[in-house]
């Protein structure tokens, strides 16, 4: 019989409304990095930059006080300090102390900003939202605005005066921020961090000076980069020769060809290439100036133009060697790089934005870089075949140590279930499993795949909820057995060290269909991994797939061909239909198709989303923010058998965020 617990009283007051910046108070490591507050000031700083992309201003001054706190002064327009036409409140406060409210959405010629950092109006209020002290200054229109925040509220209201000729600069905005230190492990921002963050900025801004004061040791650095990525490249490699001499570049979209699929004029990339023998690698990318680390797919792009350019370039002039297939991994292997694009609406992965999104920024980067190095390679014929050569080497290396390792098909626990659809490849860290819902999808997966290096595992519905579930009873259930069997691995048992010694692929990929069963089954899966072979997740072999949701196809007219665009989400899908309308086409001449399920797809769709590794999104699965134990306990209230009045409590609190998505 179930008791009823006291205080556990659930009715319309229960439900809590969160407003204004109390969401970022409240779970400020949703919003930011809690480690300490260089990511809160580095947005104050992508705004100022954001002016100088935009041609305002030439010099940028961030001051580290004695206090703790950093001020950020640019030479840009300034902020406007009116009321606004709309909404009848002081823009000054709007664009500080509300979420989604910012300059940088209208990405359009009548726009403020055409290529910007910022995406959402939310970073600089994040920022407020997490300093007791925030102040602005603006200089415009010959006259001066002030105001302070502290924690998002006004602390000391607007006021303006007309501008001293004499004292006064003409225009601009400064910003000083007052980290809190309750909200971060260290309230200090890292100086070596932000060093690094400005100088790379310097980089990207050819001509713009970037300039740090330190008070407290009356040091003042600066940054100008008159020959900009070539010069911060051969900076990264330490000194290390190079085996061809740099290849550069820098191209965007101005034909009306590329225009019309769906690129918008000025979109593009500039990059350095290095090719080392030894030393370092050395690689860097940016979106609209802001710093990508974990790559994305303009870096895909990257690499699959200089792939099929050197590809060209051996098979022109019959450079291959027999029995030796080149992969873009041998081309890659030995790259440093700088790359710098520009995306009109960059979809970045989550708010700190640490990886662009965008699938079409692939086909454009590629495109541009490989028709630039095919006409570079055949410029300069004895650079590539030195580089040829160099690169077949690797892919020999690779054959002859993948030769090395058998394949196995038993590893004395079970034979390998007869639904796996196994890969030829014997490279362990190459190969890929994916974890596919139904045998409908199963079986387009398995057409569209590349059978060299990718697996299929086809799941029958949702497999067991294994969170509580001991280790010797989870063979009852044939699919986590298949998945155990499959991957060569064995569950812990309680705390000992998996033994990866017969892993067999390097990815396990769960795909799923990008609809509430697909997310049940992903949160399935992942529980298994988590409880029952969490040095998976570790060492970083678990992945999501993430399949588009939407196409948009777009018949031919002119001269172009018709198109078919994938949008992940509805977000995306807003983006494409808005490029297609700047491009003039009616809106009757495209159709727009939500796919039901993975097994709507055909394998060559399947592949082009979902598969192909140049243009996937392939997240791979991590912490985040929690450590082991907190995640335990919060995957425990989810999905535990005991905890369902915890769930109803968890899921009032977050009733605002689901309305809101809907």
């Amino acid at each position: 019989m179930n008791q009823k617990k006291s205080g556990s009283a659930y009715n319309a007051a229960s439900i809590k409304v969160l407003k204004g910046l109390e969401p970022v108070k409240q779970r400020p490591g949703m919003y930011t990095r809690t480690q300490n507050p260089l990511h809160i000031v580095q947005e104050v700083i992508d705004n100022a930059l954001d002016e100088a992309l935009a041609g305002f201003g030439s010099k940028i001054v961030v001051t580290l006080h004695t206090d703790d706190s950093v001020s950020v002064e640019d030479e840009g327009r300034g902020i406007p300090f009116g009321l606004h036409p709309e909404e009848g409140e002081l823009v000054l406060e709007i664009v500080f102390t509300q979420l989604h409210a910012g300059g940088k959405f209208h990405k359009n010629s009548d726009g403020a900003y055409t290529f910007s950092g910022g995406l959402h109006g939310v970073g600089a209020s994040v920022t407020n939202a997490l300093s007791y002290r925030f102040d602005v200054t603006v200089w415009r229109d010959g006259r001066v605005a002030d105001i302070g925040f502290s924690h998002g509220d006004v602390v000391r209201a607007l006021t303006v005066r007309k501008a001293n000729g004499h004292i006064d600069k003409k225009s601009g905005t400064r910003i000083t921020v007052s980290p809190d230190p309750k909200y971060f492990d260290s309230a200090t921002v890292p100086q070596a961090e932000l060093q690094y963050l400005l100088r790379s900025k310097a980089v990207l801004l050819p001509g713009i000076e970037i300039v740090l004061v330190i008070e407290k040791t009356g040091d003042r650095q600066s940054w100008e980069y008159k020959n900009g990525l070539r010069s911060y490249l051969l900076e990264g490699l330490a000194g290390y020769d190079t085996l061809i001499p740099l290849f550069e570049g820098e191209r965007y979209a101005e034909s009306c060809h590329i225009i019309n699929n769906v690129f918008s004029r000025g979109e593009g990339a500039s990059w350095v290439v290095a090719w080392v023998e030894e030393g370092p690698i050395f690689r860097e990318s940016y979106v609209n100036l802001i710093p990508t680390p974990a790559g994305g797919t303009h870096e895909s792009g990257l690499r699959d133009g200089i792939f099929h350019a050197l590809k060209r370039f051996i098979e022109l002039y019959n450079l291959s060697l027999k029995g030796v297939k080149l992969l873009a991994e041998d081309v890659f292997a030995r790259v440093s790089f700088i790359l710098s694009a520009k995306v009109l609406d960059p979809q970045f992965q989550g708010q700190i934005k640490w990886q662009l999104n965008n699938r079409d920024i692939v086909r454009l980067v590629s495109t541009l870089v490989r028709s630039s190095l095919e006409l570079w390679l055949n410029e300069h014929v004895e650079h590539g075949r030195r580089l040829a050569e160099f690169v077949m080497k690797r892919a020999q290396e690779r054959i002859r140590a993948g030769q090395k390792v058998g394949k196995r098909k038993s590893y004395g626990i079970a034979v390998l279930p007869g639904k796996l659809v196994d890969c030829e490849s014997r490279d362990v860290s190459r190969n890929e499993l994916f974890l596919v819902e139904g045998d409908s999808a199963g079986g387009s997966a398995k057409m569209g795949r590349d059978k060299e290096f990718q697996a299929i595992l086809p799941l029958r519905g949702k497999i067991l909820n294994t969170w509580e579930t001991k280790r010797d009873r989870l063979f009852e259930n044939n699919e986590v057995h298949d998945i155990s069997v499959a991957i060569g691995v064995d569950p812990h048992a309680s705390d000992e060290i998996l033994d990866l010694s017969h892993l067999r692929y390097g990815k396990i990929c769960i795909l799923a269909d990008a609809d509430v069963d697909g997310s049940h089954i992903q949160v399935l899966l992942l529980a298994l991994f988590f409880r029952h072979f969490p040095q998976l997740i570790d060492r970083g072999h678990v992945y999501v797939a993430r399949p588009p949701l939407f196409r948009v196809d777009a018949p031919a007219r002119d001269t172009n061909p018709a198109q078919k665009l994938y949008a992940l989400d509805e977000s995306e899908l807003e983006i494409i239909v808005d490029k297609l309308r700047k491009d003039s086409t009616p809106g009757s001449a495209w159709t727009i198709s939500r796919f039901k399920g993975l097994g709507e797809m055909n394998a060559d769709q399947l592949w082009d989303t979902t598969m192909n590794p140049d243009i996937r999104r392939l997240m791979p699965v991590q912490l985040g923010y929690l450590d082991f134990n907190k995640t335990t306990e919060r995957i425990t209230m989810l999905i535990g058998k005991g905890e369902a009045a915890a769930r109803r409590i968890w899921l009032a609190e977050k009733i605002n965020k689901v309305q809101g998505s809907i």
